[in-house]
C-alpha cells in the first residue's frame, strides 16, 4: 500500500477515536491559512523520531513555546533508512506519528516522504521553523532554508539535550 494511502487509512481509523491531529499531506496548506486568518503563529519542526526519547520531549516543549501551536512533520520509513541507514527506523512511521500526536506539547503531526521537509515547509507556511541544537542555520538544507525564505518563517536553533539521541540508545542497547 501507497504511504498516502496508508496515512488516509490511519487518519480515518485515529479520527474514530476522537484523535484529529494526524493531518494528511493534502490538508497541510488549508491548516497553515487556518492558523495564519486567526492571526496564530504555527511552528513546524521535522525529525525521524524513532525512539522517543528526553531529549525529544524537551525539545518538542521548546519548540510549542515558540508559538501558538506546533506541528510536527515525521519523516518517512524510506526517508529514514535514507538518513539512518537499513537497519532503521526501529518503529514505523505510523506508530511514531501516533506516539507524537499523544504528547500535550504537540497539537498536530504529518508524515512526509523523501529526505527533505521542503514541501512541506512550501504548503503549511510556519511562522517558525525550530530545529534542535545539532544544526546551525548554516548546516540546514539549502532547499529548506530557501522554502522557508519564501514563507518568511523565522528559523530557531533551540537548546541539545547532551547525551540523548536515538543512536547513543541503540548502541547502549546492543552493549548490553
Amino acid at each position: 500500500m501507497k504511504q498516502e494511502n496508508l496515512l488516509s487509512t490511519f487518519v480515518t481509523a485515529v479520527s474514530h477515536k476522537g484523535m484529529t491531529r494526524l493531518v494528511a499531506t493534502d490538508a497541510l496548506k488549508a491548516l497553515g491559512a487556518e492558523y495564519a486568518a486567526a492571526g496564530k503563529r504555527l511552528v513546524l519542526t521535522n525529525g525521524c523520531f524513532d525512539l522517543l526519547h528526553t531529549g525529544h520531549v524537551r525539545y518538542l516543549e521548546e519548540a510549542r513555546r515558540c508559538g501558538d501551536a506546533l506541528v510536527v512533520a515525521v519523516n518517512s520509513d524510506d526517508s529514514v533508512r535514507e538518513l539512518k541507514g537499513p537497519s532503521r527506523p526501529v518503529n514505523s512511521e505510523l506508530d511514531r506519528a501516533e506516539v507524537l500526536a499523544a504528547l500535550r506539547c504537540v497539537d498536530h503531526v504529518t508524515i512526509f516522504t523523501g529526505k527533505r521537509v521542503t514541501e512541506v515547509i512550501r504548503l503549511l507556511k510556519p511562522a517558525v521553523y525550530a530545529k534542535g541544537g545539532d544544526y546551525t542555520p548554516e548546516t540546514l538544507d539549502p532547499s529548506e532554508k530557501a522554502a522557508l525564505h519564501e514563507v518568511g518563517a523565522e528559523i530557531r536553533i533551540l537548546q541539545l539535550v547532551p547525551g540523548r539521541s536515538t543512536t547513543a540508545i541503540l548502541e547502549k542497547s546492543r552493549v548490553s
